[in-house]
């Protein structure tokens, strides 16, 4: 029997503070996208706990089971049990992220509505091009789920994080990743910072441009950047030439709402499609595919605006609403065949009431 994901998370957050404690800066791989360990197979993961993993946090349990302290049966009880923590194929990148037309947008986040969208996973990776670069990032991947409603594109993001930074208990945690990442190109930080999440655009598209450097655009083409942070739960508007290179907007044209539950973020963004000052932020146009990519950081684990975990370049698409003659045209047609069967009925009448008068 599946458990519940609050149980699921419990079980893995034991696991890790485990880790944490007795074999440093380790954390579990995300079995629940198929990450870090073959699931294929249930005997895969039974020959896993029962061996272990030389050169990893992974132990044995055949000493346990010598010492009958658990036995076979349960340990293939386990083995299911991790079996079903994760899906039967592993998920699988999306060039396009398609957003459908709706009548009315999610309130937020949890709305359910958000339940009929089929979410298209983004891999995310570090950022070991530019310095400070980062080659432990915490967060792997991004889901993504879009609509519209012809006025307003809605974005929602979710994506795993084990701590909602900056979080003390996770200080411990932070210390050991100074330690154990000090040769590189800059101390991790001091302190946690938060939780980051950005999404960005080129500021100037059409199919004859080239797309923007990828990590947050560059001088010559910058891009247009969506900044979320959880430290107040705000997010900014406005230009990057790179890393770290902000300039905010004057005024914002987008909302958002954000929840952190049990290991995971999920933000929804609000844009309208035509942004109030065009020079800053580019406008989403219904059938055309347009550029966007994301950037993650987990303040918990040392991350900030140029050290975290980055995407390559994907592209939304936003359906074209169907005109009204897609609706009317079919009503249409159902009343001229009708009136045209019930002319071709009356006639019939017609002719077979004459013909009975004509032979009396």
């Amino acid at each position: 029997m599946r458990l519940s994901r609050k149980a699921r998370f419990a079980v893995t957050a034991m696991l890790e503070l485990a880790l944490r404690q007795e074999r440093g800066p380790v954390t579990l791989a995300d079995i629940s996208q198929r990450q870090g360990i073959s699931l294929s197979y249930l005997e895969q993961i039974f020959a896993r706990l029962r061996t272990g993993l030389d050169g990893t946090p992974m132990p044995s349990f055949s000493d346990a089971i010598d010492a009958n302290v658990i036995t076979d049966e349960q340990l293939w009880r386990v083995a299911q049990y991790v079996r079903s923590l994760s899906p039967e194929q592993p998920p699988r990148p999306q060039d396009v992220i398609r957003a459908a037309v709706v009548v009315q947008l999610p309130a937020g986040p949890d709305d359910s509505a958000w339940a009929t969208v089929e979410p298209a996973y983004v891999p995310v990776v570090g950022q070991i091009v530019v310095r400070p670069r980062w080659f432990a990032p915490a967060v792997d991947a991004v889901w993504v789920q879009a609509l519209h409603d012809g006025q307003t594109l809605a974005l929602r993001l979710t994506w795993h994080d084990g701590s909602k930074s900056p979080d003390p208990a996770w200080d411990e945690w932070l210390g050991r990743m100074r330690d154990a990442m000090s040769d590189g190109d800059a101390p991790v930080a001091a302190e946690q910072g938060p939780d980051r999440l950005h999404v960005q655009f080129p500021l100037r598209w059409s199919d004859e441009l080239e797309r923007p450097y990828f990590l947050g655009g560059s001088t010559r083409q910058p891009v247009s950047l969506w900044r979320w942070s959880s430290v107040g739960d705000k997010l900014e508007e406005g230009t990057s030439t790179g890393l770290g290179r902000f300039t905010a907007a004057g005024a914002g044209n987008a909302s958002h709402s954000a929840r952190y539950d049990r290991g995971e973020w999920a933000l929804q963004i609000n844009r309208a499609l035509v942004p109030a000052d065009s020079t800053a932020a580019i406008p989403f146009m219904p059938g055309r595919a347009i550029p966007i990519a994301f950037f993650a950081a987990d303040g918990s684990n040392g991350e900030d605006e140029v050290r975290g975990a980055v995407s390559a370049w994907y592209a939304i698409y936003l359906d074209v609403p169907a005109p009204p003659r897609v609706y009317v045209a079919p009503v249409v047609a159902v009343l001229l065949t009708a009136g045209l069967g019930l002319v071709v009925i009356r006639r019939a009448q017609q002719r077979g009431f004459n013909s009975v008068r004509g032979k009396e």
